[in-house]
């Protein structure tokens, strides 16, 4: 596994933003352990949060884009994620936002910052059924521009009820769009099987792995 995935990895454990224990999903699931990007919620925290996203987006995606993050979560990641690509990459990358409520005074509509047009980067935190991609595409879409790419904190890798396809996967087909992450579940598990602190989940971690992930 990199450095840059084990180090997401540490700096989520030691903030408690990847617990372990039971903890029940939307699904209904029994999940091992627990990723809560809404830790992220200091100045320091989503400065180190937002390093991870640029050089993922540095990494994999060439070319002009400007950024889009989805209202709540994306929001943040959105304006964090400008700044690092100015002050480290020296890339100068527009970002907007939308509103869950359309604004009906003032500037109006639901989106805020800069017009959205050509390649546009979605930035959100984890994809569980793909209902905030989705809606972001036909946004994206409806100004005029196209959507490029995504980048999410954590790919799960569950394959979903009477589903063959995981929701990341299921994204990429659907909409024709590649999906990139800052780590997944197979690089949790390798992490496990080799630090000496958390190698006592990694039993419990690997058999969800088995019962409800693609491998």
């Amino acid at each position: 596994m990199s450095d840059t995935r084990n180090n997401f990895i540490n700096l989520c454990l030691e903030n408690s933003i990847l617990k372990f224990g039971e903890y029940v999903l939307k699904s209904g699931r029994v999940s091992p352990y627990f990723f809560n990007a809404g830790g992220f919620d200091d100045g320091h925290l989503l400065s180190e949060l937002s390093k991870f996203y640029a050089s993922s987006i540095v990494e994999n995606i060439p070319g002009d884009f400007m950024l889009y993050g989805p209202a709540y979560k994306g929001i943040p990641l959105a304006c964090a994620t400008a700044l690092q690509l100015s002050q480290v990459y020296q890339k100068n990358i527009s970002y907007a936002f939308n509103r869950k409520e359309e604004k009906d005074h003032g500037e109006g509509g639901n989106l805020v910052g800069a017009p959205l047009s050509g390649n546009v980067v979605i930035l959100d935190d984890v994809i569980t059924a793909g209902t905030s991609v989705n809606e972001s595409f036909e946004v994206i879409q409806n100004a005029g521009a196209t959507p490029s790419a995504v980048v999410i904190a954590l790919d799960r890798q569950e394959i979903a009820d009477n589903q063959t396809l995981s929701a990341v996967q299921r994204v990429e087909h659907e909409l024709n769009i590649p999906v990139y992450s800052l780590i997944k579940l197979n690089d949790l598990v390798n992490f496990l099987s080799t630090d000496q602190h958390s190698s006592s989940h990694i039993g419990a971690v690997t058999a969800y792995r088995k019962k409800y992930s693609i491998l």
